[in-house]
């Protein structure tokens, strides 16, 4: 398989204003420590330091410069696939210039100069440095060499597909960013050497504008400011350094010690899934740019590695994917987006109440969790609506039915609110097969006519209800079992409207006892928690001396896993081999061959099941992944699985 994984780093040496030749040192002994990284990015004018003010006229400095820049260069010439980005003070024609320097494998590639240069409260740099905003097209020279310089010039490694893409401290807090443009030319990094002060406030702001840059130009971005060696007179500096990507902060570090480091892997195949995926993601003509030749080596310097290998990569970089990555890990954002997707939902269907002018809801309740968040849904919804009525039918089958899940039923229901309703189902599922000429009961394992007749009588009787009540009927099923095709056609798959369609397995669970918690009534609270810890199972078996004896993950495997494939696969566009890697690393405790089996049996099922997608209802999308062919994928329904599947079996 491909790698095109980075470790990319930002680092704040150790310095002295003025003193090049001690900041050099520095700048080096950090590029040797990290040689193992594809990228590392210094602050703002490193090499003379950005508090030199006055000092920057004397030519005795610029020249210093020059020459630190040249052993910055011969430093990574035994390097291989390392470029580093340091600042400094360049003289063109008859200005000064504020600059980034590319240099990698004993070269010094490009000069990039800061074109937003700020004059305002507490900084003076127009008093020293002009703009670079007019600079395209030209070349300078340093100590014999010509160098590509200007606003126009992108660093490129052709091998990884690493195209960098320059701001300078003050050029990300303007409206108009160079980082912007860079991007919509192709730049899938950005670098930003700064030296941004501490004031109250500004390290959270700070934050927020690195981050959302990443995320609205679906870029990887590395944030080095300068430490606080630069303090001195009136201001204080942090050396904050961040790397985002996509809208997440990866590594992150304020007030070091001297000569600190972060390093995070990147990945250019996330930023570009995103580009390509969302097609209001313009192209800027990249015809005016130029391109340096850098080298940024993939993670391990091996383009071609094994999932194994690759594992060990990351693995060895404490790179660890979230088991599930639809379910935040931050106690504060789970519970704020377990209740937004809630008020989507409730939203979503209130609406359609609205609009059709039908305020009766008629939903089936199993005592499992996709039932339970729906009927929380219809509850939520009535608040929005008052005159809304909820029908709760219960539809037992002795026999296979549990107590446990009844009562769990029967007590939601009630302490909800809702008509409640029960249709026993065992007689006219035996009669309907007796018609058939299937013979009233299981017939044993695989006897899906018999598990399927329940599952269609009950929808069955929902529509007549509806019908009869001129309601709407709800629908329950979620969007894991959707992916897998876990549903039967025309069955449970089936209703007026579906609210839970793009709602993941793993979050239903999080969102029901998210309410639990937070209700305000115990009862309630106690049966949802009851709930939530029943074994996922839709009960179309003789059930074991009244204990549940069909469990779904045991037939299709462990939800959690395979809500895993399916945020990769659908977020990212990731191949499948490049998933089995991320799974061995989240899920440790499983060793690659029942990876590979479980992926193999979720590909499997998604192709072979796209036909019950092809003709969803309604519903509500609440998440960056779903399935609605009116919406978000559009699949033919007999694509063949082969080539998916043999990367699985071949990685």
């Amino acid at each position: 398989m491909k790698n095109r994984m980075i470790k990319a780093a930002c680092a704040v040496p150790a310095l002295k204003p003025a003193d090049v030749d001690f900041n050099v040192r520095e700048i080096i002994s950090l590029i040797r420590k990290n040689r193992d990284c594809g990228l590392i990015v210094f602050p703002e004018l490193c090499i003379t330091g950005y508090t030199c003010a006055d000092l920057f006229g004397q030519r005795a400095l610029t020249e210093k410069a020059y020459d630190g820049l040249a052993k910055i260069a011969a430093a990574t010439l035994r390097i291989k696939g390392l470029t580093a980005v340091v600042g400094l003070p360049v003289r063109f024609e008859n200005d000064l210039y504020n600059c980034a320097a590319f240099v990698s494998e004993g070269n010094i590639a490009a000069l990039v100069p800061k074109i937003n240069i700020p004059v305002y409260s507490e900084f003076y740099e127009g008093r020293w440095f002009a703009s670079g905003k007019d600079v395209i097209g030209r070349t300078a020279e340093i100590n014999g060499q010509m160098i590509p310089f200007g606003m126009d010039v992108l660093a490129r490694d052709a091998e990884t597909g690493i195209t960098i893409g320059t701001d300078i401290c003050e050029d990300l807090w303007v409206p108009d960013k160079p980082s912007t443009h860079a991007c919509l030319a192709g730049a899938n990094v950005i670098v930003n050497l700064s030296a941004s002060d501490e004031v109250i406030g500004k390290e959270d702001y700070r934050r927020s504008i690195v981050v959302h840059q990443s995320a609205d130009c679906y870029c990887s971005y590395l944030y080095a400011s300068a430490g606080m060696d630069e303090s001195s007179t009136d201001l204080v500096f942090s050396g904050h350094c961040m790397i985002a990507e996509n809208g997440k902060l990866l590594s992150e570090k304020i007030f070091p010690e001297r000569s600190s480091v972060i390093t995070a892997v990147i990945d250019p195949e996330a930023c570009e899934y995103n580009r390509s995926h969302q097609n209001t993601f313009p192209s800027e003509s990249g015809g005016w740019y130029r391109y340096a030749d850098v080298s940024v080596k993939p993670l391990g310097k091996k383009s071609d590695v094994s999932v194994d290998e690759y594992v060990s990569l990351l693995k060895n970089e404490g790179f660890r994917p979230e088991r599930m990555p639809f379910v935040p890990s931050d106690d504060r954002e789970l519970a704020k987006r377990c209740h937004n997707i809630l008020r989507i939902q409730a939203n979503g269907l209130a609406t359609r109440v609205k609009a059709v002018n039908i305020k009766n809801l008629v939903i089936g309740i199993s005592g499992g969790l996709d039932s339970t968040l729906a009927l929380l849904v219809c509850h939520e919804a009535k608040k929005i609506v008052p005159d809304i009525r909820i029908i709760a039918y219960t539809m037992p089958n002795k026999g296979n039915t549990t107590s446990l899940t009844y009562n769990n039923a029967v007590a939601l229901m009630k302490a909800l609110g809702a008509e409640m309703r029960e249709a026993e189902i065992g007689q006219p599922v035996a009669d309907h097969l007796r018609l058939l000429g299937h013979g009233e009961g299981y017939q044993g394992e695989g006897d899906t006519t018999y598990e399927n007749a329940q599952a269609r009588m009950r929808t069955y009787i929902l529509m007549d209800a509806a019908n009869m009540e001129n309601g709407l009927v709800v629908g329950t099923g979620d969007l894991s079992e959707l992916a897998l095709g876990w549903c039967t056609y025309n069955g449970d798959h089936m209703s007026m409207y579906g609210v839970n369609g793009s709602v993941p397995k793993t979050l239903v669970q999080y969102i029901c006892r998210a309410y639990a918690l937070t209700c305000g009534s115990e009862e309630l609270k106690k049966t949802l928690l009851a709930i939530v810890d029943t074994p996922i199972s839709p009960e179309l078996t003789p059930n074991d001396n009244g204990r549940i004896a069909q469990k779904t993950e045991e037939k299709i495997g462990k939800y959690d896993l395979n809500d895993f494939f399916l945020y990769w696969m659908m977020r990212y566009g990731f191949e499948p081999d490049k998933i089995m890697a991320y799974a061995m690393l989240a899920y440790d405790e499983l060793d690659k061959e029942q990876i590979r089996q479980a992926e193999l049996r979720f590909y499997g099922r998604f192709f072979s099941q796209q036909f019950k997608r092809s003709c969803l209802p309604d519903g509500p999308k609440v998440g960056s992944v779903t399935l609605s062919p009116r919406g978000d994928w559009r699949m033919p329904s007999d694509a063949s699985s082969a080539l998916w599947l043999d990367i699985i079996r071949n990685a």
